[in-house]
């Protein structure tokens, strides 16, 4: 599937399988229109799918929302001190900031140019499965990037079909309400179920699967812990076959790719698309079995928050705190911060597996983003919540987590209530999904990421900061009409 997905996306770069050469399936162009299955398939893979790659999509590892997120909480920060990363460390970013609004400028483009993906190939001659198909996945597209959107931003402006069929108008179309925002995101996401497989026989597509882990991650933000529990369970049946790993390590890995754990990854391939994290990562003097492997040591997981990790956890493994470099030189706590600071120093989160073949370009091995231990921890957290008492069934679920990492299972006499519970669930999070892009989302939806910011020593944070600025550009561009969050 892998081959079959990017071999699409290499088309688009080059012309369609008919005779439109060189047209642009990513953009928002109102004279093109799909004349048969091979172009509405392309057509999707480029204005829907490739909003969510791990090379130039909003799963990027240079600043996608994984990492954007995680950089402004006390499990991430990034060696490189420059303006850049330090305000969302710092908690002091503004309208003009690049990395605190360029989600918002690559990406919410994607969100009218998948409004008119879904008009065009309505109209295709084409069997009728396949069309269900690709609307369900545009569907899904959608609903899922104006979730990633409104969690980073609040609403966003939502264009009409006409508004897109008529960019010569000049239309400012303002922000969507809240309950507009959320009947779009749910609408689309409840409306992708209608077309898509349970599990994907093609690698890499989306499936329901997916679907119900954004439905969940969306219920989970508006507090709807009951819904929320019904998209867990649902996951937990056995026709989506998910399951834990025995090894965390293993999990992230070019040899397990397409494991049971994972709902969905941004799929790589060289030659096609890679991802970047070991270059992010990794230290200079790091040693690799693959020397060709660039290594630019940027992103830490800062000590005080390694310091929180118990004796024993597996997950350590691959959250290295020490080791003796290819240059004799001893890495740890020490040294590091002798280098670097408090502030921008930590363990190096090397994660993923390596990738024996690259060149020094990129790691082929598949960009995870979605998987099954994260959507046990939410329906956990959700039961309790739910429920308002602490269920064997919760504590369960929260265990299978943890015995995984190795680590003495809970039981009833170690929770003195729902909040230490809910503390603990928060806790285990962080150290099972340490930038998988979950820990700004959760300290909000448990109201400590702006005292955690605090402790830290921010001095510049405001309440207002659970949403990012829209972009300045943005504002200025909508006259009055696209109106700022409060705040900035």
């Amino acid at each position: 599937m892998k081959k079959l997905l990017y071999a699409a996306l290499c088309c688009l770069a080059l012309a369609s399988c008919t005779n439109l050469e060189s047209e642009r399936y990513d953009a928002i162009n109102p004279d093109f229109f799909p004349i048969n299955e091979d172009d509405a398939e392309a057509l999707v893979v480029g204005g829907v799918y490739a909003a969510f790659r791990s090379s130039s999509g909003v799963f990027y590892c240079a600043y996608g929302v994984q990492i954007i997120g995680d950089m402004t909480t006390d499990l991430a920060s990034c060696c490189w001190v420059n303006d850049s990363w330090i305000p969302l460390t710092t908690h002091n970013w503004t309208p003009n900031h690049n990395y605190a609004t360029r989600n918002y400028l690559d990406y919410y483009k994607y969100i009218g140019t998948m409004i008119l993906t879904l008009d065009r190939i309505s109209n295709v001659d084409m069997p009728e499965s396949s069309k269900a198909l690709l609307q369900a996945e545009t569907h899904l597209g959608m609903g899922w990037l104006a979730y990633l959107l409104y969690d980073f931003y609040g609403p966003i402006p939502l264009p009409t079909l006409e508004n897109l069929k008529n960019p010569l108008d000049e239309v400012i179309v303002p922000r969507a309400t809240e309950e507009e925002m959320q009947q779009f995101i749910e609408g689309n996401l409840l409306q992708s179920l209608e077309g898509l497989p349970t599990r994907t026989s093609e690698y890499g597509r989306f499936d329901k699967g997916l679907a119900y882990t954004v439905l969940m991650k969306y219920y989970m933000h508006e507090k709807n812990w009951a819904k929320a529990e019904e998209c867990g369970r649902e996951l937990m049946k056995s026709e989506y076959g998910y399951g834990l790993m025995n090894r965390y390590a293993d999990i992230f890995t070019l040899e397990n790719e397409g494991n049971k754990e994972i709902i969905w990854a941004a799929t790589c391939q060289r030659g096609t698309a890679l991802q970047l994290w070991h270059d992010h990562v990794l230290p200079g003097n790091y040693p690799t079995t693959n020397m060709a492997i660039q290594k630019w040591d940027g992103y830490k997981v800062p000590w005080p928050f390694y310091h929180t990790f118990e004796e024993g956890d597996d997950r350590l493994s691959v959250l290295v705190g020490e080791y003796v470099g290819t240059d004799g030189a001893i890495f740890n706590e020490e040294t590091d911060i002798a280098k670097h600071g408090n502030t921008y120093s930590g363990a190096v989160p090397v994660k993923y597996g390596e990738d024996p073949e690259s060149t020094g370009d990129g790691s082929q091995i598949d960009l995870v983003v979605y998987r099954y231990a994260d959507v046990l921890t939410l329906l956990s957290e959700a039961i309790v919540r739910n429920s308002g008492t602490v269920t064997s069934e919760a504590l369960d679920l929260l265990n299978r987590v943890r015995t995984r990492a190795k680590l003495p299972a809970y039981t009833m006499a170690d929770i003195s209530g729902v909040d230490d519970f809910l503390q603990k669930n928060l806790d285990e999070r962080g150290h099972e999904l340490w930038f998988e892009g979950v820990r700004r989302s959760d300290l909000i939806r448990y109201d400590q990421f702006i005292e955690n910011a605090r402790r830290r020593g921010s001095t510049t944070t405001k309440d207002e900061f659970v949403l990012f600025p829209l972009p300045q550009s943005v504002i200025n561009e909508g006259k009055g009409i696209i109106i700022q969050n409060p705040g900035y």
